[in-house]
């Protein structure tokens, strides 16, 4: 995949409230007549509020801590995007539970995937996990940006300049990770994941991807009996050191081919969302250098 980075226009200083947690904060302040802004998923939410600042009002519908892949919209849910101004998803089927309550083609939804270049996935959709990479992240800021500007033009140089900033701190992000992970072994480098969701991370990081014990890019497929006995198989004849898994999901079949390989597993990582507030990764760059350090200290 060919792929280059933005322009980044170097800045002093990251904007107070880059890094707030991608759900709405009661006790964080709001500027009078905030834009009305929803987004679908944790990821694409944290993005938001960092571009957003107190100039929006934001509400994530499948939150921190929560599986996007089981979703289900709630009766809050509708009521928020049918007064929202605008409406952020990130797209290749991960939140198509907005489609359920929402035409596709409505003006307020901004998709942020689209004219991205995914990595293959199921149904010829692209694997929708793009806020694994942060040069990925760095395009859908820019979109970010450039949008809620459109929809809000009396505040949309505070939209930019945030944007801006963001971009330059995931490009110093990108850098600390690359050389957290530049610790392990290269004999080491090797990735076995709950469910194949950490593809735009391995790929970017030049990782190893050896299997996923669900694979596939959804929670909710299960694995057979043979997919099962062919990855144990794989882990013993690799050497892999550790089975990852998402701290959103039950890892209890990763815990069993653990078992059964004798390797250790790691299910803390961050895949299909965020940390709760306060947690190290509960925005997109922490959740990167989280994920970094988790997988660097079991790889060593």
């Amino acid at each position: 995949m060919t792929r280059r980075l933005l322009p980044l226009a170097l800045t002093g200083l990251v904007a107070a409230g880059l890094v707030a947690a991608c759900e709405h904060d009661p006790g964080r302040e709001i500027k009078p007549g905030a834009l009305s802004v929803v987004a679908t998923i944790a990821p694409v939410g944290a993005l938001v509020q960092a571009v957003g600042g107190d100039q929006i009002h934001l509400r994530v519908l499948a939150g921190s801590g929560i599986d996007p892949h089981e979703y289900e919209v709630t009766a809050q849910d509708r009521r928020a995007i049918e007064g929202a101004t605008v409406i952020f998803r990130n797209g290749l089927g991960i939140d198509g539970f907005l489609s359920k309550v929402i035409d596709a083609t409505s003006s307020k939804v901004t998709t942020l995937t689209d004219g991205l270049r995914p990595r293959d996935g199921p149904q010829d959709r692209g694997d929708p996990h793009v806020w694994n990479d942060p040069v990925y992240d760095q395009r859908m800021v820019a979109r970010i940006g450039e949008v809620l500007a459109a929809a809000d033009p009396p505040n949309a140089d505070g939209y930019r300049q945030r944007a801006t900033a963001y971009i330059t701190r995931l490009d110093a992000v990108d850098q600390e990770v690359k050389e957290i992970l530049a610790t392990i072994p290269p004999g080491n480098r090797k990735m076995v994941t709950n469910h194949d969701g950490f593809g735009y991370f391995i790929e970017h990081y030049g990782l190893t991807y050896v299997g996923a014990v669900i694979p596939a890019q959804t929670t909710q497929a299960e694995p057979s009996a043979k997919d099962i006995r062919d990855l144990v198989e794989l882990i013993k004849r690799e050497g892999v050191k550790a089975i990852f898994a998402e701290s959103s999901i039950d890892p209890k079949v990763a815990r069993q081919v653990a078992s059964d390989t004798g390797v250790k597993i790691v299910d803390n990582l961050y895949v299909d969302t965020l940390g709760a507030k306060g947690s190290g990764a509960d925005t997109i760059d922490g959740m990167l250098l989280t994920n970094a350090r988790t997988i660097a200290e079991a790889l060593r």
